[in-house]
């Protein structure tokens, strides 16, 4: 519900720190001066606004709850700008979800005004996307499939609660891992911070942040818990975190 949270006056929900203040997850990677997002929040206006996003590939979804696909209208621009239409990659049921919901844009009649164009491509494997190797990474959100994605030593996993055994092997070896950690209370679909840093001590990736993540978990203070507890490589993500790749 992003942070500060409607109606909440909690501590962290008002909290002068701007790190507490937190926009839907989403994720710009940028190369060779290629753009894809993975997701298009509510928030993908604002987003894309803040960090100057002139240009875009790819569009990439984990899944298709709300916080995650609402923005897609706001593709239109570039669509515009660029003259094409944009790559979006997802499961089979993403996109199922996605043809419901913005019908609009699917359903094949004449448009009086501008819609999104879009070409879908159906995510059964790895695949290439501006020059970069990206591999899904199958988990699991409560009683839905969702899709982490890797590229090179950094993996993404937003919005997931178990993550199969079938899975970790393809997560061996990361710089960056980017995790969902919604709070300490459990939740049933979502990893608590426990689980999350369970997950680290088994996969061992230098450095670890954690996303996703709820009004319940000041940053400053959850991040100082972090190292009290010894994981002195592991952090909240926040708005603007940047960090480079190795491909």
């Amino acid at each position: 519900m992003g942070v500060p949270t409607l109606t909440c006056h909690c501590r962290v929900c008002t909290s002068r720190d701007p790190r507490d203040n937190r926009l839907r997850p989403s994720v710009l990677l940028v190369h060779k001066g290629g753009t894809m997002v993975i997701d298009t929040t509510p928030d993908f206006r604002t987003q894309a606004l803040r960090v100057g996003l002139e240009r875009l590939d790819a569009v990439l979804f984990t899944h298709a709850h709300a916080d995650h696909i609402l923005g897609f209208d706001d593709i239109r621009p570039f669509n515009m700008r660029q003259k094409s239409a944009l790559p979006v990659y997802a499961s089979a049921e993403t996109l199922a979800t996605l043809k419901r919901t913005f019908a609009y844009v699917f359903d094949g009649l004449p448009a009086i005004s501008t819609i999104p164009q879009v070409q879908l491509h159906e995510i059964d494997g790895p695949f290439e996307v501006i020059g970069v190797r990206v591999v899904p990474i199958p988990a699991r959100h409560g009683d839905i499939g969702v899709l982490g994605f890797r590229f090179g030593a950094a993996a993404y996993l937003t919005d997931f609660s178990v993550l199969p055994e079938s899975s970790k092997p393809l997560l061996a070896g990361l710089d960056d891992l980017v995790l969902d950690a919604l709070r300490d209370a459990p939740h049933p679909m979502h990893q608590t911070v426990e689980q999350a840093l369970e997950l680290v001590r088994e996969l061992k990736p230098r450095r670890a942040w954690f996303t996703h993540i709820a009004h319940e978990l000041p940053h400053a203070e959850t991040n100082q818990r972090l190292i009290d507890a010894g994981f002195a490589n592991v952090a909240l993500a926040y708005d603007g975190l940047h960090f480079e790749v190795a491909i």
